[in-house]
């Protein structure tokens, strides 16, 4: 049992030396779409702002191996997907799936929110924020 112990010790040290997820920088914000309200906005910020924009807060837990790998990830990701911090200059924006992810559950992660509650938002926050989305990027339309 002490030589697992060790070993998974020694793991760990070892992987805190992999360069991956390391890179927390915040791009600049270019442009934010046009949100319909105000509301819509701080229910976004309140809740998606950490993948979803060049607005992301790293906590310590960030720099730490293999968490900080599935943060960067996420990040990377959400970015890559829909990004308001680029809102009209990065090509692949999906804003008009946003409220659709929102209604079905499929965001905020549920590992998010486990290490957020503060983004976890109430049934009516959530209705209020599912209708913003669809007003500000439209909806998504079935092929």
């Amino acid at each position: 049992m002490k030589k697992v112990l060790l070993t998974l010790v020694a793991l760990l040290i070892v992987i805190q030396f992999v360069p991956y997820g390391r890179d927390h920088t915040n791009p600049k914000v270019i442009a934010e779409p046009k949100w319909d309200s105000p509301k819509t906005r701080e229910l976004f910020m309140k809740a998606c702002v950490d993948c979803h924009s060049h607005e992301t807060k790293w906590p310590a837990y960030s720099n730490v191996a293999p968490i900080s790998w599935m943060v960067y990830n996420h990040v990377v990701e959400g970015r890559e997907h829909f990004n308001v911090s680029a809102w009209g200059y990065q090509k692949k924006n999906e804003g008009e799936d946003a409220a659709e992810e929102v209604e079905e559950g499929e965001m905020p992660l549920a590992s998010y929110l486990l290490a957020h509650p503060e983004a976890k938002l109430s049934d009516a926050e959530t209705k209020t924020l599912i209708e913003g989305l669809k007003r500000t990027f439209g909806e998504k339309k079935e092929d």
